[in-house]
């Protein structure tokens, strides 16, 4: 998996790629994260990258020629398979983790990051391939959405986790929120850990841990088991919840 980031602000996307899961999975080659400078693509000595719109209006909007320019830059340069090429916008499909593992089976994404009023409409008609979006709010550009993606995309990647067993069960995976964690102490000022977690009966807190994922999805999220897949069982959980 490569994941470049088309950005005006290479070192926001630098600062969090560089660390953590994403930071160990780079330095180990399993996947490639770049942050490129849009920049580094304007055509005038003051590296313009964006200028008034058309019939007035607040604000600039990006302009055409360096992000057309980055992009078939970048995909020149990927030979053989077309990137696939997402602008990160409010206006895009709302993520969530169907889309993530959507592009997750994809080998090459460029991510381009919005930003000031949004960019010229011919970037959205014949450049891009999708249009995502984290939310319905607007932030000050897409650096923090196309981290989230990033971070989110990766986390499927074989071997980035190192322990893909953890996926599983995560909230989203299987259409659920994920049951409630515990660790050590067994009791933290009187806050006690569940007996069935510590009586070492596996069974038991598989049952234990479907029943709480199935509360917590009522409680929090119940617009989730509209979709998600539930056995007869689950179904007769729910019932008595």
């Amino acid at each position: 998996m490569r994941i470049e980031i088309l950005t005006t602000f290479p070192q926001m996307i630098e600062a969090v790629v560089g660390e953590s899961i994403l930071g160990r999975a780079r330095a180990k080659g399993i996947i490639e994260i770049e942050a490129v400078n849009l920049r580094d693509f304007a055509e005038d000595r003051h590296r313009t990258i964006d200028d008034e719109p058309y019939g007035g209006g607040p604000g600039m909007v990006m302009k055409c020629e360096p992000v057309f320019k980055a992009v078939e830059t970048l995909t020149g340069r990927a030979g053989a398979g077309r990137p696939r090429v997402i602008l990160m916008t409010p206006q895009g499909r709302r993520l969530n983790q169907k889309i993530v593992e959507e592009l997750a089976r994809e080998n090459h994404l460029i991510l381009i990051c919005g930003r000031y009023e949004g960019v010229d409409e011919r970037i959205r008609e014949h450049l891009v391939d999708d249009e995502i979006s984290i939310g319905d709010y607007v932030l000050s550009g897409g650096e923090l959405p196309a981290l989230v993606v990033t971070d989110a995309v990766s986390r499927l990647i074989p071997g980035v986790l190192g322990a893909e067993e953890s996926l599983v069960s995560e909230s989203f995976s299987s259409g659920l929120l994920e049951y409630p964690q515990y660790t050590r102490p067994a009791d933290f000022r009187g806050y006690k850990v569940p007996e069935v977690l510590l009586s070492g009966n596996h069974a038991e807190i598989e049952k234990w841990r479907r029943r709480e994922s199935l509360r917590r999805t009522l409680q929090r999220r119940p617009d989730l088991l509209e979709t998600a897949q539930l056995t007869e069982e689950d179904r007769r959980i729910l019932s008595e919840l």
